[in-house]
């Protein structure tokens, strides 16, 4: 449905977009992730035909977002990330001004704003200013205005910014829905809403794409390792220490002795798992193990691994 073939953006001297290429398949819901100032919204905005490419090219639906921008603006519902709202109208006047942009016709009309109403939950609020709405039920309404026009995607950048846990559960139910009939593309950098909402993800830094695929091929790809920390009584320094022995790849990486009790994390990687040899040396050595707990690499580790500290651990 939509694919982006070597995309170069820059402002100036500033490159915002360097070099980008992906595609989205008919009906998946891609999270695009990065952290601010990444390129994602930059990206975003050329696939809508709100900006001109400095290079490269965007294909919606086989159509060329050079030569016929106007036609890929008809397939696309747009939500930026600061939603633009008349905050003096109605929500009915607003949406009714939307579709009269659009060209559709009063009967189409009439016939989309029910079916909008509903499946985006304004039934009440139909008829009250928008300046009278919540934060959430502003989104809401930027999302009906995104798909009045029944389009075949829906680019939705930063929706559930600055809403309450409440509200983001509630437009994360509303995008799933949408995402049944539609291609849906998600920009954030809250990668719980992402693992929660999308079929796949692409992760973007400094404008050039580091990692694309699914959650789990995101977290098999990355070489990370699991900590698992040890509470434990009647043990010795040098009992614990014997651990390290189990295994070349276990490392000892803290020791802490809170009076009676040894505070001890251990680190090994993710393809292995040590917790039974652990145990068994635990009985042998009279341990009593207050507490074991396990932290495998997550997907914030992966995100932090590709876009704060520099390193590239995925394939």
């Amino acid at each position: 449905m939509i694919e982006v073939r070597n995309l170069v953006k820059h402002y100036g001297d500033v490159k915002a977009v360097e070099d980008v290429s992906f595609s989205v398949a008919n009906g998946e819901i891609l999270g695009f992730l990065g952290p601010n100032g990444a390129g994602k919204t930059t990206t975003l905005k050329v696939i809508t035909g709100y900006l001109s490419p400095t290079s490269g090219n965007v294909f919606v639906d086989d159509i060329n977002v050079l030569d016929d921008s106007m036609e890929i603006r008809k397939m696309i519902g747009y939500l930026p990330e600061m939603n633009p709202l008349y905050h003096d109208m109605q929500v009915y006047d607003f949406l009714e001004f939307v579709a009269r942009a659009r060209e559709i016709d009063k009967t189409i009309f009439r016939s989309r704003l029910n079916e909008v109403i509903e499946l985006c939950g304004l039934r009440g609020v139909v008829h009250k200013n928008i300046n009278e709405l919540s934060k959430g039920y502003c989104q809401r309404v930027g999302l009906a205005q995104a798909i009045i026009h029944d389009p075949k995607i829906l680019i939705l950048d930063e929706p559930t910014s600055g809403l309450d846990p409440n509200q983001i559960v509630e437009i994360r139910k509303l995008i799933r829905n949408l995402g049944k009939e539609k291609t849906v593309i998600i920009s954030s950098h809250i990668l719980q809403e992402m693992q929660a909402t999308a079929d796949r993800m692409i992760i973007i830094n400094k404008g050039e794409i580091v990692a694309n695929g699914t959650v789990e091929e995101l977290m098999s790809d990355f070489k990370g390792k699991t900590r698992l920390t040890l509470e434990l009584k009647n043990a010795t320094e040098e009992s614990v220490k014997k651990v390290q022995s189990f295994q070349d790849s276990i490392l000892l990486s803290h020791y802490e002795v809170k009076g009676d009790n040894i505070t001890a994390v251990l680190e090994f990687p993710n393809e292995i798992d040590p917790r039974e040899d652990i145990f068994k040396h635990a009985v042998k050595s009279k341990w009593t193990i207050l507490e074991m707990s396990r932290h495998k690499t997550s997907l914030e580790d992966v995100f932090r691994n590709l876009t704060i500290e520099g390193g590239n651990n995925a394939k």
